[in-house]
């Protein structure tokens, strides 16, 4: 069993501080704890960056669409996104499946502007129903063969969704709902925060 000592003496607390001195640690200017400060900076933050966000997602999504070239995406491959504050447990039923998808698009046979302009109303008009989850078939057909060949319009719908503010999370469907042909699409609700 230890036993406590009493309070060092003198020469034990310089021969401490001239340790400490010589391996380079310097003392502190304040002993005062200030916890907290730092995070509620982080929240404003955070909250300043929500609401410039929803502030800026008005009705005019094609201003925040990829107009250019996207980064193509394999017919097979699993696509997801979600913003960085959304919690684990939704992220998690949304892979699954666990969140009942209220209305849904498909979007074969559209060309790229096609596409995005049905995307565009279908996502409006979900969020004005105030859907909370949503299922777009892109399909996985290839614009041409050969080693280039992608899948288009899949490949679109990838960049396209992670560009607007509305969009919380997508991910590819369960094999039931169209698998890596289709994305779950978790919307934001008007007025909503995180």
């Amino acid at each position: 069993m230890s036993q406590r000592r009493g309070h060092p003496d003198e020469d034990e607390v310089s021969l401490f501080r001239q340790a400490l001195a010589e391996a380079g640690v310097k003392p502190m200017r304040s002993n005062r704890a200030d916890p907290g400060k730092p995070k509620e900076r982080r929240q404003e933050a955070l909250a300043e960056r929500r609401a410039a966000a929803l502030e800026n997602d008005s009705y005019q999504l094609s201003s925040r669409t990829s107009d250019g070239r996207v980064e193509p995406v394999r017919p097979s491959e699993w696509l997801e996104f979600t913003v960085p504050d959304l919690p684990q447990r939704t992220r998690s039923q949304l892979k699954r499946g666990s969140i009942a998808w209220e209305a849904g698009l498909d979007l074969h046979g559209y060309t790229i502007d096609e596409a995005r302009s049905e995307l565009e109303s279908f996502i409006r008009e979900a969020r004005e129903r105030r859907a909370r989850c949503v299922l777009v078939v892109h399909g996985k057909s290839r614009s041409a063969t050969g080693p280039d060949a992608y899948p288009v319009i899949k490949s679109h719908v990838n960049a396209w969704l992670r560009e607007w503010p509305s969009v919380l999370a997508f991910c590819s469907a369960r094999e039931m709902d169209g698998g890596s042909g289709a994305v779950y699409i978790l919307l934001r609700r008007r007025g909503e925060n995180l």
